[in-house]
């Protein structure tokens, strides 16, 4: 998707001037601002039940749960003050003519009175194959201003976060500090009294927070109060260089920290300004691995020598990471047209940055690794049944990135840290925090973990040409499959990975994950020369998958398809754990019951989707994309059709959920969203 030329949209400004925006290629429940990492997570929110629809001018960014990350945009022409983004008191709301966003990108288009013309561009870089710059927790705003009335103005810019960035505690004290560094303003914002690997209503609770421009001559900044800083610039175009010392509570007079820069006579030509906003931790995660509990560094430490190089490489890289992105934004924009047409891409480009952004590398050039915060839902560390759904967007990208999420998995185990025999269900309960379990008290999901390890285990060695890693992780693997052979056939009665749907005996759809995971080592046993372990296998997993296909599918209904549990003929769900067997291309499964699957779907569908289950009205988007990935073309687009119309048309404002009412288009608030589980709109994409 190519991003609207500016001076083409300038003309067309001229001619039509209108306050209602157009939003393409649709209008998001949640629009992403800066979204980088867990704590790096900016929206604005669109949907009915808050909000003003997706307008930049005249609502407060917020983080991904709706607390207000205050962020605001003011220009001044010929004398006049308009807010552009935000909502400070005072000055007239600009109009949002238009927004568009792409994989890396929101750009918004803004009418000032007829006057000036702005092109907002929020770029939260992904450069899955460059980990020094994937490392950085930092986003880009650029702003570009141009006439669309003929004349030349006179025009002032300007720009602040508050301190609402730094805590999830708005009674917490703010210590600030304003500097320059090659040729870079920057605001310095931070807890006076950090909490090192804590939250706050998600917010991370340490760390130094950046705010930057270039440190140009017409660039005055300001620290203070909002109505005093925010208050000069609408007075006066300018502010007074000066630095607020009363450190303070982020609501006691709202410290804000704030650039305007003088454009001075602007006319058809574009001036633009740019902004870097972005978080250093040098301590990122606490990771109970071969060495026990121990702290360990954001990756970016090990490319700079201190927070201000990290800022300095960040801003003046804009070019290099701009030209990087697009070409992202490029791939996924054929590659998704060309998989499943317009519908689908609408899908996959709002969720690239969700599922990065849950991200964060850290480690050592030497020992890397990527930790992954299971948001909203539950908050825990590298939750292994979340990094399944989200793992084809990483397979997609760059498949070490799958290697690096399972990396600590494995090391933790593989260490003597965990005592159960089936896989851990997470990491740890409270990101950052990848203490383990070693009383082996995790949520327990037996079955569905150990499929799911031994699946993105040999999903990562397939498309990486690994197999050495297969090797490396054998005695682990093995006794997984274990677990499986006796397990998979009958399940006990136990929750999936859908666990808010309660548990279930003889589940059809788990049970199938446990007899893939089977036959998936069986590859793996071949790839690594255990021939013996091969063939008993796939002896085991062919003689089960023989079985469940008279226990878990009622032949005679009209038309046939899986059950939800074995025997329960009034029943179904979604089959989506048959997307691994076509994924890992096994053939374990006949292609009857595809087929069979992809008859079904349509007959049972919804407004917005096919049901997860016949237990409720909602269904899962994630799994949807799963579904259909290996569905025929018409129960493919089909799915991709309703999910991508239920994008538009949501009455929620949070960002992407993949659980909401098939039916109403609602989603049970706060609790799903956000999640990376989002990469698995990737599915489709991640098929050998």
């Amino acid at each position: 998707m190519e991003l609207p030329y500016f001076g083409f949209l300038v003309a067309f400004l001229i001619t039509l001037c209108r306050a209602t925006s157009t939003f393409s290629p649709a209008r998001p429940p949640s629009l992403p601002l800066a979204v980088k990492s867990p704590y790096l997570s900016t929206w604005l929110a669109a949907g009915s039940d808050g909000g003003n629809g997706g307008y930049l001018p005249g609502q407060w960014p917020a983080f991904w749960n709706n607390q207000i990350t205050g962020w605001t945009g003011m220009i001044r022409v010929d004398g006049t003050t308009y807010t552009w983004m935000g909502a400070p008191t005072g000055p007239t709301t600009a109009n949002q003519i238009a927004y568009e966003y792409t994989s890396t990108k929101s750009v918004f288009t803004i009418n000032v009175a007829g006057k000036v013309a702005l092109n907002i561009t929020f770029l939260s870089p992904i450069t899955p194959d460059d980990m020094k710059r994937q490392s950085l927790v930092f986003s880009y705003m650029n702003v570009e201003v141009a006439s669309m009335d003929g004349a030349t103005h006179n025009v002032q810019l300007y720009s602040d976060i508050s301190a609402e960035f730094i805590s999830g505690d708005r009674s917490d004290i703010a210590q600030w500090n304003y500097g320059t560094v090659d040729g870079i303003a920057y605001h310095q914002v931070f807890k006076q009294t950090q909490l090192l690997f804590s939250e706050k209503s998600d917010q991370g609770e340490w760390g130094n927070w950046y705010y930057a421009t270039d440190a140009v001559g017409s660039m005055t900044y300001q620290s203070g109060g909002d109505t005093d800083v925010r208050g000069a610039f609408t007075s006066n175009g300018t502010l007074a260089n000066s630095k607020d010392t009363n450190y303070r509570a982020i609501n006691s007079n709202w410290p804000v920290f704030g650039f305007a820069i003088n454009l001075g006579s602007v006319g058809s030509s574009a001036v633009d300004t740019l902004f870097s906003l972005g978080l250093c931790q040098t301590d990122a995660i606490q990771f109970d691995g071969k060495n026990g509990i121990v702290s360990l560094p954001s990756l970016w430490t090990s490319y700079f020598s201190d927070d201000l190089a990290a800022l300095s490489f960040f801003h003046k890289d804009y070019s290099t990471s701009s030209s990087m992105s697009t070409a992202l934004d490029n791939k996924i924009a054929s590659d998704s047209i060309g998989a499943a047409g317009q519908d689908y891409l609408t899908i996959t480009s709002l969720s690239a940055r969700q599922a990065f952004g849950a991200t964060q590398l850290v480690g050592t050039t030497d020992q890397l690794y990527l930790f992954l915060k299971e948001i909203s839902s539950d908050g825990n560390v590298q939750t292994v049944d979340v990094v399944f759904p989200a793992h084809p967007i990483f397979l997609y990208t760059n498949p070490t990135l799958l290697k690096l999420l399972l990396d600590p998995l494995f090391e933790n185990q593989e260490s003597g840290q965990y005592p159960n025999q089936y896989s851990m269900h997470d990491l740890g309960s409270n990101y950052p925090n990848a203490t383990g379990h070693p009383l082996g008290n995790d949520e327990n999901m037996p079955l569905e973990e150990c499929g799911n390890m031994l699946i993105m285990t040999l999903a990562y060695a397939q498309r990486a040409n690994d197999n050495s890693y297969l090797s490396q992780h054998y005695d682990k693997l093995k006794q997984w499959t274990s677990y499986l052979v006796a397990e998979a056939l009958y399940p006990a009665n136990q929750i999936s990975t859908d666990d808010f749907a309660g548990p279930l005996a003889n589940q059809t759809n788990l049970a199938l994950k446990g007899m893939i995971g089977i036959e998936a080592m069986a590859v793996i046993a071949k790839l690594t020369g255990n021939t013996a372990d091969a063939s008993n296998y796939t002896s085991i997993a062919h003689n089960y998958i023989a079985a469940w296909q008279g226990l878990g599918i009622n032949k005679d209904a009209s038309p046939p398809h899986a059950t939800l549990s074995y025997g329960a003929d009034d029943t179904h769900g979604l089959l989506y754990n048959l997307y691994s067997d076509a994924e890992l291309g096994l053939k374990l499964v006949p292609q009857s019951v595809y087929d069979m699957q992809s008859t079904f779907y349509p007959t049972v569908a919804d407004t917005y989707g096919v049901p997860l289950d016949t237990r409720h009205g909602y269904t899962k988007g994630d799994w949807e994309l799963f579904v259909a990935a290996i569905a025929s073309p018409s129960t493919r687009d089909m799915f991709i059709k309703d999910l991508a119309t239920w994008i538009n048309n949501t009455p929620t404002n949070l960002p992407l959920t993949d659980l909401y009412d098939a039916t109403s288009g609602n989603y049970p608030g706060i609790t799903f969203a956000n999640r990376p589980v989002v990469g698995g709109a990737f599915a489709l994409l991640a098929l050998p």
